[in-house]
């Protein structure tokens, strides 16, 4: 997405203001305001799945937004917060519909991780979940870090994006982002998490 497709940061962040104060409609504003670039976050999950996969970017953004218009608190600061915490919700999704595809006999969900390592790996349901649990520690140990690789591996931004979304220079988003991809391979190995 170019830079004029993109809403103003300042447009998003007055919203996010509005519907902290009650302005319950600001959320679907936003919603729709941003709905394009969190269709391509759900692209960039999906895109490597496996043949005859029924989640779609549209279908993966639409249970996003009942999840992110659930509750009657809204947490999110700035733009940064909300693309991590969608960020965030399209993972929970996406493990939560391979734990009940595991359920049915269906052992096989394969996510692509590329960007980790090397070439992209198929992971089951298991492999998601240890994931999740691999991205709680994370988070535990450098929220910072946790949130570069939300933003740049799971949500697909590029890592100029994540840099200005963040607020922070480029090489300290690559020092975080080298960082967290260690420490995912150290809990994951590099077979799983490729």
């Amino acid at each position: 997405m170019s830079t004029e497709d993109r809403p103003h940061p300042g447009e998003v962040t007055q919203l996010l203001s509005d519907w902290r104060g009650g302005r319950e409609e600001a959320g679907s504003e936003i919603i729709s305001l941003l709905y394009r670039e969190l269709e391509r976050m759900a692209g960039s999950y999906l895109r490597n799945e496996r043949s005859g996969h029924t989640l779609e970017p549209a279908g993966l953004v639409s249970e996003l937004y009942l999840r992110m218009m659930k509750g009657s608190s809204v947490p999110y600061q700035d733009r940064a917060h909300f693309f991590a915490v969608a960020a965030r919700q399209l993972r929970r999704i996406l493990v939560d519909y391979a734990r009940k595809r595991k359920g049915r006999g269906e052992e096989r969900f394969f996510v692509t991780l590329s960007g980790l390592e090397g070439s992209p790996a198929g992971m089951r349901a298991d492999d998601l979940e240890a994931l999740e649990e691999a991205m709680n520690e994370l988070e535990k140990l450098d929220e910072r870090a946790h949130k570069v690789v939300e933003l740049r591996f799971f949500a697909g931004l590029k890592e100029d994006e994540v840099a200005e979304l963040l607020g922070l220079s480029r090489t300290t988003m690559k020092r975080d982002w080298a960082f967290a991809r260690a420490f995912l391979i150290s809990k994951m190995g590099p077979a799983t998490t490729a």
